[in-house]
Protein backbone atom coordinates (compact mmCIF):
# COMPACT_ATOMS: atom_id res chain seq x y z
CA UNK A 1 0.00 0.00 0.00
CA UNK A 2 1.95 3.19 -1.40
CA UNK A 3 1.64 6.43 0.35
CA UNK A 4 1.45 9.28 -2.35
CA UNK A 5 0.94 12.96 -1.98
CA UNK A 6 -1.85 14.30 -3.50
CA UNK A 7 -2.09 17.77 -5.02
CA UNK A 8 -3.62 20.45 -2.93
CA UNK A 9 -3.50 18.36 -0.06
CA UNK A 10 -2.35 19.90 3.56
CA UNK A 11 1.18 18.70 3.93
CA UNK A 12 2.50 17.50 7.26
CA UNK A 13 3.17 14.84 8.82
CA UNK A 14 0.28 15.03 11.24
CA UNK A 15 -2.19 14.24 8.26
CA UNK A 16 -1.38 12.24 5.68
CA UNK A 17 -2.59 10.99 2.29
CA UNK A 18 -2.68 7.84 0.78
CA UNK A 19 -4.10 6.68 -2.41
CA UNK A 20 -5.22 3.29 -2.87
CA UNK A 21 -6.37 1.38 -5.94
CA UNK A 22 -9.57 -0.33 -5.06
CA UNK A 23 -11.53 -3.10 -7.93
CA UNK A 24 -15.12 -4.17 -8.63
CA UNK A 25 -15.06 -7.52 -9.20
CA UNK A 26 -17.70 -10.13 -10.65
CA UNK A 27 -20.14 -11.64 -12.62
CA UNK A 28 -21.99 -9.39 -14.65
CA UNK A 29 -25.68 -7.46 -14.25
CA UNK A 30 -24.02 -8.10 -10.00
CA UNK A 31 -24.53 -4.28 -10.24
CA UNK A 32 -20.69 -3.70 -10.19
CA UNK A 33 -21.12 0.10 -12.29
CA UNK A 34 -24.38 0.74 -9.77
CA UNK A 35 -22.35 0.40 -6.90
CA UNK A 36 -19.77 2.73 -7.70
CA UNK A 37 -21.76 4.85 -9.20
CA UNK A 38 -24.05 5.40 -6.26
CA UNK A 39 -21.06 5.60 -3.76
CA UNK A 40 -19.46 8.79 -6.06
CA UNK A 41 -22.40 10.45 -7.65
CA UNK A 42 -25.03 9.29 -4.79
CA UNK A 43 -27.32 8.38 -7.29
CA UNK A 44 -28.27 5.48 -8.86
CA UNK A 45 -28.33 4.04 -12.43
CA UNK A 46 -29.49 0.96 -14.69
CA UNK A 47 -26.07 0.12 -15.89
CA UNK A 48 -25.48 -1.15 -19.36
CA UNK A 49 -22.71 -3.98 -19.29
CA UNK A 50 -18.79 -2.60 -18.75
CA UNK A 51 -17.01 -2.73 -21.50
CA UNK A 52 -12.78 -3.16 -20.70
CA UNK A 53 -12.93 -0.96 -17.44
CA UNK A 54 -14.32 2.06 -15.70
CA UNK A 55 -12.49 4.56 -13.64
CA UNK A 56 -13.95 6.50 -10.75
CA UNK A 57 -12.29 8.37 -7.72
CA UNK A 58 -13.66 9.20 -4.34
CA UNK A 59 -12.04 11.29 -1.45
CA UNK A 60 -12.57 10.45 2.32
CA UNK A 61 -11.17 12.67 5.09
CA UNK A 62 -10.56 10.98 8.19
CA UNK A 63 -8.99 12.59 11.19
CA UNK A 64 -6.12 10.48 11.13
CA UNK A 65 -5.95 10.69 7.53
CA UNK A 66 -7.06 11.75 3.88
CA UNK A 67 -7.84 8.44 1.65
CA UNK A 68 -8.37 9.06 -1.87
CA UNK A 69 -9.91 5.45 -3.42
CA UNK A 70 -9.16 5.24 -6.86
CA UNK A 71 -12.29 2.50 -8.16
CA UNK A 72 -11.45 0.20 -10.77
CA UNK A 73 -15.14 -1.49 -12.27
CA UNK A 74 -14.46 -4.20 -14.21
CA UNK A 75 -16.28 -6.21 -16.70
CA UNK A 76 -17.97 -9.59 -15.36
CA UNK A 77 -18.80 -10.64 -19.09
CA UNK A 78 -16.60 -13.85 -19.46
CA UNK A 79 -14.65 -13.09 -22.76
CA UNK A 80 -13.08 -10.12 -20.48
CA UNK A 81 -11.66 -12.71 -17.68
CA UNK A 82 -8.95 -13.21 -19.03
CA UNK A 83 -7.67 -9.48 -19.06
CA UNK A 84 -9.02 -8.42 -15.54
CA UNK A 85 -5.74 -9.44 -14.38
CA UNK A 86 -4.36 -6.55 -16.16
CA UNK A 87 -6.59 -4.48 -14.04
CA UNK A 88 -6.27 -5.62 -10.41
CA UNK A 89 -2.72 -5.67 -10.59
CA UNK A 90 -1.02 -3.16 -7.80
CA UNK A 91 -4.23 -3.28 -6.29
CA UNK A 92 -4.59 -2.63 -2.65
CA UNK A 93 -8.15 -3.63 -1.99
CA UNK A 94 -10.84 -5.60 -4.26
CA UNK A 95 -14.80 -6.06 -3.92
CA UNK A 96 -16.24 -9.41 -4.46
CA UNK A 97 -19.82 -8.72 -5.49
CA UNK A 98 -22.19 -10.52 -6.24
CA UNK A 99 -26.34 -11.00 -6.62
CA UNK A 100 -28.19 -12.28 -3.49
CA UNK A 101 -31.04 -13.37 -5.80
CA UNK A 102 -28.40 -15.24 -7.86
CA UNK A 103 -26.41 -17.80 -6.45
CA UNK A 104 -24.57 -19.05 -9.43
CA UNK A 105 -22.91 -15.23 -9.15
CA UNK A 106 -21.45 -16.12 -5.52
CA UNK A 107 -19.58 -19.54 -7.03
CA UNK A 108 -18.48 -16.53 -9.13
CA UNK A 109 -17.14 -14.66 -6.98
CA UNK A 110 -15.60 -17.85 -5.24
CA UNK A 111 -13.28 -17.82 -8.55
CA UNK A 112 -12.38 -14.26 -8.68
CA UNK A 113 -10.93 -14.88 -4.94
CA UNK A 114 -8.95 -17.92 -6.45
CA UNK A 115 -7.71 -15.38 -9.16
CA UNK A 116 -6.35 -12.78 -6.40
CA UNK A 117 -5.06 -15.55 -4.38
CA UNK A 118 -2.96 -16.20 -6.99
CA UNK A 119 -1.68 -12.32 -7.16
CA UNK A 120 -1.58 -11.22 -3.66
CA UNK A 121 -0.25 -12.66 -0.79
CA UNK A 122 -3.04 -12.36 2.27
CA UNK A 123 -1.78 -9.23 3.75
CA UNK A 124 -1.14 -7.37 0.87
CA UNK A 125 -4.93 -6.68 -0.34
CA UNK A 126 -8.15 -5.97 1.91
CA UNK A 127 -11.12 -7.85 0.52
CA UNK A 128 -14.32 -7.71 1.02
CA UNK A 129 -17.44 -9.68 0.15
CA UNK A 130 -20.42 -7.84 -0.92
CA UNK A 131 -23.68 -9.25 -1.89
CA UNK A 132 -25.28 -6.69 -3.14
CA UNK A 133 -29.57 -5.50 -4.72
CA UNK A 134 -30.88 -6.04 -0.83
CA UNK A 135 -33.61 -4.37 -2.70
CA UNK A 136 -34.67 -7.95 -3.47
CA UNK A 137 -34.30 -9.65 -0.39
CA UNK A 138 -37.68 -11.32 -0.88
CA UNK A 139 -36.27 -13.14 -3.98
CA UNK A 140 -32.64 -13.92 -2.27
CA UNK A 141 -30.91 -17.33 -3.19
CA UNK A 142 -28.11 -16.51 -0.87
CA UNK A 143 -28.65 -16.19 2.65
CA UNK A 144 -26.73 -13.56 4.84
CA UNK A 145 -25.69 -16.38 6.99
CA UNK A 146 -24.19 -18.31 3.57
CA UNK A 147 -22.19 -14.76 3.11
CA UNK A 148 -20.97 -13.96 6.30
CA UNK A 149 -19.50 -17.59 6.67
CA UNK A 150 -17.70 -17.45 3.93
CA UNK A 151 -16.30 -14.16 4.57
CA UNK A 152 -15.07 -15.32 7.42
CA UNK A 153 -14.06 -18.52 6.77
CA UNK A 154 -11.58 -16.68 4.26
CA UNK A 155 -10.83 -13.89 6.17
CA UNK A 156 -12.64 -11.32 4.23
CA UNK A 157 -14.78 -8.45 5.27
CA UNK A 158 -18.66 -8.93 4.45
CA UNK A 159 -21.62 -6.68 3.85
CA UNK A 160 -25.13 -6.88 1.90
CA UNK A 161 -25.87 -3.84 0.12
CA UNK A 162 -28.01 -2.16 -2.40
CA UNK A 163 -27.21 0.02 -4.99
CA UNK A 164 -30.63 0.79 -5.86
CA UNK A 165 -31.83 1.89 -2.19
CA UNK A 166 -28.18 2.95 -1.38
CA UNK A 167 -28.45 0.47 1.59
CA UNK A 168 -25.03 0.15 3.77
CA UNK A 169 -23.17 1.22 0.11
CA UNK A 170 -21.02 3.95 1.96
CA UNK A 171 -20.83 1.76 4.83
CA UNK A 172 -18.82 -1.19 2.39
CA UNK A 173 -16.53 1.47 1.08
CA UNK A 174 -15.83 3.47 4.20
CA UNK A 175 -15.02 -0.14 6.07
CA UNK A 176 -12.50 -0.82 3.14
CA UNK A 177 -10.76 2.15 3.76
CA UNK A 178 -10.74 1.72 7.19
CA UNK A 179 -8.98 -1.28 6.95
CA UNK A 180 -6.27 -0.11 4.82
CA UNK A 181 -5.63 2.76 7.07
CA UNK A 182 -5.56 0.48 10.13
CA UNK A 183 -2.93 -1.79 8.44
CA UNK A 184 -0.92 1.12 7.61
CA UNK A 185 -0.58 1.96 11.51
CA UNK A 186 0.60 -1.86 11.82
CA UNK A 187 3.52 -1.65 8.78
CA UNK A 188 6.89 -2.32 10.24
CA UNK A 189 9.22 0.38 9.66
CA UNK A 190 12.59 -0.90 7.76
CA UNK A 191 15.60 -0.72 9.54
CA UNK A 192 18.17 0.76 8.59
CA UNK A 193 21.07 -0.78 6.37
CA UNK A 194 23.46 -2.13 8.33
CA UNK A 195 21.48 -2.09 11.93
CA UNK A 196 21.72 -5.47 12.57
CA UNK A 197 17.80 -5.75 13.52
CA UNK A 198 15.33 -8.10 12.22
CA UNK A 199 11.94 -7.93 11.63
CA UNK A 200 9.60 -10.98 12.38
CA UNK A 201 7.22 -11.45 10.08
CA UNK A 202 5.84 -14.69 10.95
CA UNK A 203 3.39 -12.32 13.25
CA UNK A 204 1.14 -10.68 10.44
CA UNK A 205 -2.40 -10.49 11.65
CA UNK A 206 -4.96 -12.47 9.67
CA UNK A 207 -7.78 -10.65 8.23
CA UNK A 208 -11.09 -10.73 9.90
CA UNK A 209 -14.27 -10.79 9.32
CA UNK A 210 -17.13 -7.42 9.14
CA UNK A 211 -20.68 -6.72 10.04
Amino acid sequence: MTQRAVPGSPPGRDHPTYVYKVVLLGSTSVGKSSLAYRYVKNDFQESLPTVGCSFFTQTIRLEAATIKLEIWDTAGQEKYHSVCHLYYRGAQAALLVYDLTNKETLSRAKLWLKDLEKEFLPDEIVIALVGNKMDLAAEREVTAEEGEEFARSRGLLFMETSAKSNYQVNDVFMAVAQELLQREGEKVPTPPAGSGQRVDLRGSRARTGCC
